[in-house]
């Protein structure tokens, strides 16, 4: 019996390869589209035309979009450009590709983010796929953009679901080694003002909601990717600090953030911005976490950090 297919494009970074391994350990033969290609399974295409790796996704079980440049960068005009079309021009091509298939892929999975909603503060009601409030700011019209996208594309044949993705917690990559490494030097203390919420997932838990996604042919449209518990800022950061205990505490003022955003190059939009997001379709339809709690899945991660 034939290896059921996913292509993943973009999946050479640290989603991509837990994905990678999820999969093939549940039988699947897993492609990757990249722009270095280095091993084998791995075909090169450049995002943005079409080309030979457009006939791979002819007869694929699954199509999975993670392509986009990192945010992590200075928010200047060039980066904006690079970082909107990157997702844009990436979700178009696919969206070409997929509709010349004589055979398309059954279901295409496209990355999208939780930060499409606005800035959550106080005691606000968290953010649902039906009640969520968009935002307006750079990040979050990237995010409409990139859905927009994904929305256009003509694909009749193939199932859709666009993944709001909250902060995936790893132990291999991600944020979370910075953010432990930062902690374990003493910072470990609120950022800011330390009140902003932290949406996030355990990475297992999202390589299990893709999984669950995908056996269920009936859901489609937009879902929200993140573990049922957000907890603020302050809370996050005591948790790191329970664990590494270090011998002193720096505070972080958000005058201090944003000299340290721009020595190391980056925005401090990525910790200051409070994210107060909930998965409600994946509990309406059943889904389980093994890590709802982020106490729970940091006391499994945080040992495993050298």
């Amino acid at each position: 019996m034939n290896q059921p297919l996913m292509v993943l494009a973009g999946g050479n970074g640290f989603l991509g390869r837990h994905l990678a391994r999820h999969f093939r350990r549940l039988g699947y033969e897993v492609l990757t589209l990249t722009r270095r290609p280095r091993r084998f399974g791995e075909v090169s295409w450049d995002g943005r035309t079409l080309g030979p790796w457009a006939r791979k996704l002819e007869g694929a079980a699954v199509l999975l979009n993670l392509a986009g440049k990192s945010v992590d960068c200075r928010y200047h005009a060039a980066n904006r450009r690079a970082i909107t079309r990157s997702r844009t021009e990436s979700t178009r091509v696919l969206g070409e590709a997929v509709a010349q298939c004589q055979n398309p892929p059954a279901v295409w999975l496209n990355s999208s983010t939780a930060t499409i909603y606005q800035h959550t503060t106080g005691q606000a009601p968290a953010n649902t796929e039906s009640s969520g409030q968009i935002g307006r700011n750079f990040s979050e019209m990237v995010a409409q953009k990139w859905e927009a996208e994904f929305w256009l594309a003509p694909t009749p044949c193939t199932r859709r679901v666009a993944l709001r993705t909250a902060i995936v917690l790893g132990a291999d990559g991600g944020a979370l080694p910075v953010m432990a490494r930062l902690a374990s030097w003493g910072l470990s203390t609120p950022q800011g003002d330390g009140q902003q919420w932290v949406s996030w997932l355990h990475v297992d838990d999202f390589c299990r909601a893709v999984e669950f996604l995908l056996a269920q042919p009936a859901l489609d449209g937009t879902f929200n990717v993140c573990a049922p518990e957000p907890l603020r800022n302050w809370e996050f950061n005591a948790l790191l600090n329970q664990h590494y205990r270090p011998r002193w505490h720096l505070p972080q003022p958000r005058w201090l953030l944003e000299i340290g955003a721009f020595l190391l190059r980056t925005e401090t939009e990525l910790i200051l911005k409070s994210r107060k997001v909930v998965p409600q379709r994946l509990l309406e339809v059943g889904f389980r976490f093994h890590y709802p709690v982020c106490q729970q899945a940091l006391a499994d991660l945080l040992p495993k950090l050298t």
